[in-house]
């Protein structure tokens, strides 16, 4: 095995560097279905990888956050498997005993790459058996753990790091997935959205007396200020009476008298033109 010799005199296998660095770069030429995977920047022995839960299994539209931590003998000896995000598959954060991991040495072939442990590991995942690290749960808790499993990973730096193309995406889900604002209620037909207005909101017509929100109309300037006055002054008691009241009654009155005499005048030229004749 090729070697290098780190500043303390240490001797540090550049081989498991080296493999992984092809391995990663086989991943980006030849992704692997249903999974992504990408290094820590700091060491390229732990890398993080996502399941896309495939479709027609409980685990569809999931997306499942675990590691690898590979050994420096590698590939001579195989990778320790966690699972991060809740499944109802695997425990979380324990060791896997897959015949590709740490738990089975002698079954481990140091031909196989990453993409061979990766696609390994969602083959066991969509199947039933049972192994150490693995729980049994029913479809409907792995569907809905798939369902919780973009809000959980959002939680998680290292997630967030390592994927973003697939935080913008758990985002997006979100934001369509959120239920609409409540909607205002129907209005008659014809009239104004959002329901009938309340009595005396309508709009009205220019010339309205009743428009005291302009004073638009032939009477809205005096109303808007009659309104105001009756506020200043207390605006308990009934509103004064109108001085036109007043003025109307003593000219009517006058008319009567003025009449009155106009027809007695009348009468009495008439009887003096008869006894004159």
């Amino acid at each position: 095995m090729s070697a290098a010799m780190s500043g303390g005199g240490k001797r540090t296998p550049t081989t498991a560097t080296q493999r992984l660095k092809q391995d990663y770069l086989r991943i980006q030429r030849d992704p692997v279905p249903y999974v992504s995977a990408e290094p820590l920047p700091s060491n390229i022995l732990e890398w993080h990888y996502v399941v896309r839960g495939p479709e027609k299994t409980p685990y569809e539209g999931g997306l499942y956050h675990g590691r690898l931590l590979f050994p420096r003998e590698f590939p001579f000896k195989p990778p320790s498997i966690y699972m991060v995000t809740p499944n109802g598959r695997f425990k979380c954060n324990t060791r896997l005993c897959l015949s590709i991991s740490d738990f089975h040495p002698d079954s481990w072939n140091p031909a196989w790459s990453v993409s061979t442990i990766l696609t390994g590991l969602l083959s066991f995942m969509v199947e039933r058996g049972a192994t150490l690290g693995s729980i049994d749960t029913s479809d409907y808790t792995k569907r809905q753990l798939a369902a919780q499993s973009g809000l959980f990973n959002l939680r998680d730096k290292v997630f967030t790091e390592l994927f973003p193309d697939i935080v913008t995406e758990i985002r997006e889900r979100q934001r369509l997935t959120q239920p609409p604002g409540p909607a205002p209620p129907a209005g008659p037909p014809g009239g104004p959205p959002g329901g009938p207005l309340p009595a005396g909101a309508g709009s009205l017509g220019a010339g309205d007396p009743r428009d005291l929100g302009t004073g638009t109309g032939t009477g809205g300037g005096a109303a808007v200020h009659r309104a105001a006055g009756g506020v200043e002054g207390g605006g308990g008691g009934p509103p004064p009476q109108p001085a036109v009241g007043l003025l109307g009654g003593a000219l009517a009155n006058i008319v009567v008298l003025v009449g009155f005499a106009a027809f007695a005048y009348t009468v009495k030229y008439i009887l003096r033109s008869i006894a004159q004749e």
